[in-house]
């Protein structure tokens, strides 16, 4: 039996050296403020259930600059999330043939933000108008 080692290769940053998998990386790296606005959401849904005064409170909570300022970096980490996770779905979802052809990669990502945007104004003007 031979006493040399084998040569393992170092995995020190092989995302940084292909841009497809720093993009890659920064996607997953954004769910993480998808996860952790789902958390102040739910965190908002628990004081609404212990009654008016702790869901004011939570609602003062969020005021605070440092939310503000979190909920703006998330809302960009969310927006670049979105996006990429749009820009993927032509790769992972079976080819769509219409009249024959196959459906272009950017009518999908074209079709599915369209889609994210036209809900997200529907729902902002559903809670709008129940504030009002």
């Amino acid at each position: 039996m031979s006493k040399r080692r084998p040569y393992v290769r170092s995995m020190d940053g092989w995302w940084r050296r292909n841009p497809y998998f720093v993009e890659y990386m920064i996607h997953e790296g954004t769910a993480l403020f998808v996860a952790a606005y789902a958390g102040i959401l739910l965190a908002g849904l628990v004081r609404l259930a212990e009654g008016e005064a702790a869901w004011n409170a939570w609602l003062a909570a969020l005021k605070n600059p440092w939310y503000v300022g979190f909920h703006l970096f998330a809302l960009a980490a969310l927006a670049y999330h979105s996006f990429t996770w749009f820009k993927i779905m032509p790769r992972t979802m079976p080819p769509v043939i219409v009249e024959g052809q196959r459906l272009p990669a950017w009518v999908i990502t074209g079709g599915g933000l369209a889609a994210a945007v036209v809900a997200s104004l529907i729902l902002l003007g559903v809670v709008w108008g129940m504030v009002r």
